[in-house]
């Protein structure tokens, strides 16, 4: 017999101290679309950290607040939906999903799939994915193929099977990925006991945005916040669709996860744009670098999509958007370690020096 679970708050967050993270679906079972009984396919993702960046908040004149989602057990954000997407799949029956990725969605969708006992395919555009992404998918027991096109042409041929074979599409045009996704909104709101003034993040195929806002206009009608973020989504400028008004047929940019000419949620993130007064623009890949760098040095190490939230914020800064005293949350949305070359591009060797104590602290400058 399971024991039962721990009581909760009105807002779905367990009360009387610590306990141990259950995963989103069991932390928010309800407001998930999902049964008393529904079994949940989880790796016990969510209850990331929401750090205070004190150099940021310097910097800006702001209180600065960064959600790590790399802190998911996969390395990224994609498994708050995928936790949903999976669950909901092998509840109807499913036995193999499908998706296209740039490297997140397929890592996230093999070790979910692997979970649930199912079989995962995964299509990637030839050469555009990250090693460390592509290793979990191998790693995890999914078919990879890789195609000689984009995403964009990944995701059109998913759609197609998904139409035309017994497989389930678990990309983010799957609504139960935005479901499990809106959770991280809410575990903002239980940790700062409010929305924040301005939400910063990275903008791809653009769900993320969407379950984001969803999750805080949900949040304000249930009256337990009531007021919303300014939503501000940041694009690479060479894979730029929605700032451009057109989709990209060959989208350019070192931040691989956030490669997409065409973003599948696109309409829905001009929407929360639209209705929070914010806005969705873009950041240079040196400025997206420049920021990768700036938060690593101050102790998070996220991959190089999530860095464009951080070039976003300092470019709202420069442009003297952002009041002095806001509450602001930067989304990092993957882990450094999906991609650790550009970690390592441009940084010395480390030095050789004798087993030696002299040696050591000479090389340490400490003599």
């Amino acid at each position: 017999m399971s024991a039962p679970a721990p009581p909760t708050t009105s807002t779905g967050s367990p009360a009387g101290g610590a306990h141990a993270w259950r995963g989103i679906i069991e932390e928010y079972r309800h407001r998930m679309p999902v049964a008393d009984d529904t079994p949940a396919v989880t790796l016990r993702e969510g209850g990331t950290p929401l750090i205070h960046s004190e150099h940021l908040s310097e910097l800006t004149g702001c209180e600065v607040h960064v959600k790590f989602d790399g802190a998911n057990p996969t390395g990224s954000f994609k498994d708050r939906g995928m936790t949903m997407a999976i669950t909901k799949a092998k509840e109807a029956g499913n036995e193999a999903v499908i998706c296209a990725s740039t490297g997140n969605t397929s890592a996230s969708a093999a070790a979910y799939a692997a979970k649930a006992g199912m079989t995962a395919g995964v299509l990637v555009p030839a050469g555009k994915i990250a090693m460390g992404k592509l290793a979990q998918a191998v790693v995890h027991g999914a078919q990879v193929i890789q195609i000689d096109g984009n995403f964009d042409q990944a995701l059109t041929i998913c759609r197609e099977l998904a139409e035309t074979e017994p497989v389930e599409l678990v990309n983010s045009v799957n609504p139960y990925r935005i479901d499990g996704q809106r959770s991280a909104a809410w575990e903002v709101v239980d940790h700062l006991g409010r929305a924040p003034d301005v939400h910063v993040m990275p903008v791809g195929n653009a769900g993320n945005i969407t379950a984001y806002w969803r999750g805080y206009r949900e949040y304000r009608d249930d009256g337990i916040i009531d007021a919303l973020p300014v939503m501000r989504g940041y694009q690479a400028a060479g894979s730029a669709p929605i700032v451009q008004g057109a989709k990209v047929e060959k989208p350019q940019t070192i931040a691989t996860a956030i490669r997409i000419g065409n973003p599948a949620s696109w309409s829905q993130a001009l929407v929360a744009a639209e209705e929070s007064n914010g806005s969705i623009r873009s950041v240079t890949d040196d400025q997206i670098l420049q920021a990768f760098r700036l938060i690593a040095r101050h102790g998070v190490f996220a991959e190089m999509a999530s860095a464009a939230s951080i070039a976003g914020l300092l470019q709202l800064h420069e442009d003297g958007e952002l009041e002095p005293g806001q509450t602001v949350v930067c989304v990092l949305t993957g882990h450094g370690l999906k991609d650790p070359e550009w970690a390592m591009s441009g940084v010395d060797e480390p030095v050789t020096i004798p087993a030696d104590l002299d040696a050591a602290a000479e090389a340490l400058g400490l003599r």
